[in-house]
């Protein structure tokens, strides 16, 4: 969206800055949320880029800048499908979205609304907000966050002169700081504790904070207690007991006050303080998290406020000290930059778990030696996050508070943090396990590496080569320059080349830069000048399966820890492509049963005319037990239809034994009410655990007169002569394999010449999201259509029909059931010469 001068072009950024900004706040007033961003599309097909984030520092939310809108994610399935995702709570999200909720793992509610575009939305309004309580009588009102998102759609239309095509976002997110919502000050109280006389003494905040009158307070622990959180007055003695005996709390105590609002207690002993009573303490009223009148300056822990952009609006001396620095210097700062032990995982799980949910977060971490200017090993702290409506307050503990020794595995191995460690989008392998867990083909296995792996690393192109019979055969690439691959395709394990050797060696290689790659490898071709690669083994417990190749456009650094992760997630690719790859095996071995087993012509009779078609699913085992036949039964036709429940080899195998049940019976002429029974029964033998529909229709086509039975099977549609259609109301017994004493009641037809009979499966009608009734209604009217261009050509191509009626399922891409269908008509009887 950029004008055609350079100052048009500026005042058009500034304009969409201020548009996504306002949105995004607005988002977050509305909605009552945390968080709030917008998606846009991007210039690369298929992929969502976040624009704005506001309330979240953006650096905790890399890992979801990018977004292909493939995903099973609620921002996804808006865009795809242009409609809004509320999730009430933490609940609904992990039964719609358990990929959504395993990489965000925090009790809240979201909201996603699609942004209206022309044909298509422009992107998506996304909001993350407090869970919404069973009790509520109105989880949200929809209409507010759709306005906006309406509005946002309409202003990005008019920047981009009316053409949605120019508005896409290929840049890093905007992220803008939402609306304060009360003055940032908080009340702070010391006082000290003599255990003996169990006096409190106390400054003046503590009445103020209290609610009581200087005076009022009669100076007792127990009043103290009650007074400063009424149900939890048993914690605050037993944490002042523990203190004078030389175990105060590890983190300041989170508890409420009468009126609910919260508020913090700390407890250290006196030496440590410097307080005259043997305890000391410190009362917090953390409102939006800033300390007033700098109260917190001489408190013993560190004691930093963080805006929600991650910036340090507030630290006393002794968080300086922890930092190494001057209080003056981290101000401003981001929090991975002034305290940097305090960045990456897992430490970023628990800033984003304390800025999305409301109750407080406690972790150890470790201060690496020399951060204060002091040698040795470091040590370890106690942090505290506690979250606010604006700010986030942090407390952190020496070590020497803690109550309890350390980990001796945590002691001996403290990984070093490199710079910009927190800037690194470390991708979390139970995201990619998730996902994978649904991928069950070795082509789905690689759309979900791209799509997961690639943005998390900002990866540009990815190979995955797979091992069969000791050569390397090509199953995905993606950006690389096309045909340069092809000159590997059948390499042995012989060849001298890193995605063979990484391999071989069962180590990853890594290249900083494409000059590695040709010094390390010489006369080796290369796609390109710049840029970097790392080469991953696909090894599942010990068997080789082949190499996973990752393409970065720049020059780039692999660090220890990134370097850890990415083989990790190689092994969990190794063990999704060896489970796809027997899948696939018993796919074909599907296919292949399942093509002997249907029909490859139909029985024919000079006055009927039959068409039938069949489509697998394209989702998982695309081989189900759909069939259907025409069979001569007396002098007449019998016409069958039915679907075997599941997928796969056993379903194959299933239909083919029914469908030799069913033809035998029809070749006896057996009545339609004794064909289903007897089919049932013997479904019943073969296999209790196993079931299925069926519909029978035994034809007359001398007189058209017909007699059907119907084992749960969706009724037959009939398209009359003079267009109308209607669906047959045929009674009907329980489906096949069920009830081995099942009746099914037979009812009649007259099928006059030129009518079309359609019997079909729920696959052709039924659709994720939809009732099958619209599903028929569907159906009717597309052989009404279909119906009456066969007219037109003269009756000549019941077959054209067919394809019709299952065009748009043929059309379709993630087709999840298959697809039978049967069509009959009677021709008219010739007119006997004279």
């Amino acid at each position: 969206m950029t004008g055609s001068g350079g100052e048009q072009t500026g005042r058009t950024r500034a304009r969409l800055a201020k548009l996504l900004a306002g949105t995004a706040t607005g988002a977050i007033d509305v909605a009552g949320g945390r968080v709030a961003g917008v998606y846009l599309r991007s210039r690369s097909p298929g992929l969502l880029r976040l624009a704005v984030l506001s309330g979240l520092p953006g650096p905790l939310f890399r890992p979801w800048w990018r977004l292909h809108v493939d995903r099973p994610f609620p921002v996804a399935d808006a865009y795809r499908l242009g409609v809004p995702v509320v999730l009430a709570d933490a609940t609904e999200t992990v039964r719609r979205y358990p990929q959504f909720a395993a990489v965000l793992p925090f009790p809240f509610g979201s909201v996603h609304m699609p942004v209206p575009g022309d044909s298509e939305p422009l992107g998506v309004l996304t909001v993350l907000r407090p869970a919404v309580a069973e009790t509520a009588d109105e989880p949200l009102d929809r209409e507010l966050p759709a306005r906006l998102a309406e509005g946002l759609g309409a202003e990005l239309l008019g920047l981009a002169d009316g053409d949605p095509g120019a508005v896409v976002w290929d840049g890093e997110p905007l992220c803008v700081r939402p609306r304060a919502t009360r003055p940032a000050q908080a009340v702070v109280a010391r006082f000290g504790w003599d255990p003996g006389t169990r006096a409190v003494r106390a400054d003046e905040r503590l009445h103020t904070l209290l609610g009581v009158r200087p005076g009022g307070f009669d100076g007792t622990d127990t009043a103290f207690a009650e007074a400063l959180a009424p149900d939890e007055a048993h914690v605050v003695l037993k944490a002042l007991l523990d203190t004078a005996a030389g175990k105060p709390p590890v983190a300041p105590l989170s508890l409420r006050a009468p009126d609910g609002t919260p508020r913090l207690l700390d407890l250290w002993p006196a030496d440590e303080g410097g307080a005259a009573a043997p305890v000391g303490g410190v009362v917090v009223a953390p409102g939006s998290g800033v300390f007033a009148d700098g109260a917190a300056d001489p408190l013993p822990q560190g004691v930093l406020c963080l805006d929600r952009l991650g910036l340090v609006v507030y630290a006393n001396e002794a968080a300086a000290r922890l930092a190494g620095r001057d209080r003056e210097s981290l101000l401003g700062c981001p929090l991975w930059e002034a305290l940097p032990w305090l960045a990456g995982p897992p430490c970023d799980d628990h800033l984003r778990g304390a800025l999305l949910s409301p109750e407080p977060v406690h972790f150890r971490v470790h201060r690496p030696a020399g951060e204060d200017g002091e040698s040795g090993r470091g040590d370890w702290l106690a942090v505290s996050l506690h979250p606010g409506e604006d700010l986030l307050t942090c407390t952190l503990v020496p070590a020497g508070r803690m109550d309890g020794p350390l980990e001796p595995a945590l002691e001996e191995h403290v990984p070093p943090v490199a710079a910009g460690h927190a800037l690194t989008p470390l991708y979390r392998p139970i995201s990619l396990a998730v996902a994978l867990t649904d991928a069950v083909t070795a082509q789905q296995v690689s759309a979900v590496v791209v799509q997961e792996l690639l943005p998390a690393f900002g990866g540009r192109r990815l190979a995955i080569y797979l091992l069969q019979e000791r050569h390397f055969h090509l199953a995905w690439e993606s950006g690389f320059p096309q045909g340069f691959l092809t000159q590997f395709e059948g390499v042995g394990l012989d060849a001298h080349v890193p995605g063979v050797e990484c391999l071989t060696t069962g180590r990853p290689l890594f290249f900083e830069s494409m000059q590695q790659i040709a010094a390390a490898y010489p006369g080796i071709p290369l796609d390109a000048e710049e840029g970097a690669r790392a080469f991953l083994p696909l090894i599942a417990s010990g068997r080789p399966v082949g190499s996973c190749i990752l393409g970065f456009d720049r020059s780039r650094r692999f660090g220890a820890e990134e370097r850890t992760v990415l083989t990790a997630l190689a092994g969990l690719i190794a063990h999704a492509m060896e489970r796809a790859q027997r899948y696939d095996s018993e796919a074909a071995v599907a296919r292949g049963l399942q093509q002997a087993l249907l029909p490859h012509r139909l029985s024919t009779h000079p006055l009927v005319e039959t068409a039938g078609r069949y489509l697998p699913g394209t989702q998982g085992m695309d081989v189900g037990g759909d069939w259907y036949d025409v069979v001569e039964a007396g002098d007449g036709l019998a016409l069958v239809i039915g679907d075997v429940q599941g997928h796969g080899v056993q379903a194959a195998a299933t239909m083919g034994q029914l469908r030799s049940a069913v033809r035998a019976f029809a070749l006896g002429d057996r009545p339609p009410d004794e064909v289903m029974a007897g089919t049932n029964r013997l479904l019943t033998d073969l296999d209790p655990g196993q079931f299925a529909s069926c519909c029978y229709l035994r034809l007359d086509p001398a007189t058209g007169r017909a007699r059907i039975a119907r084992a749960g099977h969706p009724p037959p549609l009939l398209r009359c002569r003079d267009g109308r259609t209607r669906l047959l109301d045929v009674p009907g017994g329980v489906v096949l394999g069920v009830d081995p004493h099942a009746r099914y009641p037979v009812a009649e037809l007259l099928l006059e010449p030129d009518e079309i009979l359609a019997l079909y499966t729920d696959g052709l009608v039924e659709r994720p999201g939809t009732d099958i009734d619209e599903g028929i209604t569907a159906l009717r009217q597309a052989l009404a259509t279909a119906g009456a261009a066969r007219g037109r050509r003269g009756g000549r191509s019941l077959g054209g029909v067919a394809d019709r009626l299952t065009a748009e399922a043929r059309r379709a891409t993630d087709r999840p059931d298959d697809v039978a269908l049967l069509l009959a008509a009677r021709r008219p009887a010739p007119v006997p010469r004279r």
